[in-house]
């Protein structure tokens, strides 16, 4: 009888998925520190956009990987998916800040700083629903941490549709009306971009259950 050799999966990925993640920790906590400490601007700024940097660096090494590697531990689109949502959630942090010190803002808003924070939840939470993926036994815990993500996306939405309100009936110059839409768009995309990093994984565990 034919004897079928075991193909070991490749596991780097979750490495990979993980450094990821405690990347995002680190920057949201930079970009929450920009608005909470509006001071040092250009400073702050540079380092959140060296942890985009690294960012772009893991999800390089993730697509790398997955061009070489024969046997993958989870679909091959659903690694893809992964890499290329918790980048965009790293892109976003670092348009925040990017763009308020371009657009050379004096004081952040509170609506900013209630943004941010929630930056700071949504990220705290991926990573520590990322090491679950390892683990077929925890995907239910998995489930339970998304759906807490996809609260932390909602309360972000009422945040926005509140600093949107307060910007259009409290500002009358136009160009700050322009400048604090933008980031504040830029603040709640990257809560989007999460609750995306948990519609994959969602996606994961429930072709695996």
């Amino acid at each position: 009888m034919a004897r079928f050799l075991m193909i070991p999966r490749e596991t780097k990925f979750y490495d990979l998925f993980e450094q990821s993640a405690a990347n995002l920790v680190m920057a949201a906590g930079k970009l929450a520190n920009l608005f909470d400490n509006y001071e040092d601007v250009e400073v702050k700024v540079k380092r959140i956009k060296d942890l985009e940097h690294e960012g772009d660096i893991i999800t390089h090494r993730i697509m790398q990987s997955l061009h070489r590697t024969f046997v993958t531990p989870i679909d091959r689109e659903d690694i893809a998916h992964l890499a290329n949502s918790l980048d965009d959630v790293m892109d976003f942090i670092e348009a925040a800040g990017r763009t308020a010190f371009l657009y050379h803002i004096t004081k952040p808003t509170e609506r900013a700083r209630e943004l941010a924070l929630i930056v700071v939840k949504v990220t705290h939470k991926l990573n520590e629903v990322m090491p679950l993926l390892r683990h077929r036994e925890q995907f239910k815990q998995i489930l339970e941490q998304c759906v807490e993500i996809n609260s932390l996306e909602n309360e972000a939405d009422d945040v926005h549709h509140a600093a949107l309100a307060e910007l259009f009936d409290n500002t009358r110059d136009v160009r700050d009306i322009i400048k604090w839409r933008e980031i504040y768009e830029h603040l709640e995309s990257a809560t989007d971009r999460g609750e995306d990093v948990a519609n994959a994984l969602e996606a994961v565990v429930l072709k695996h259950a």
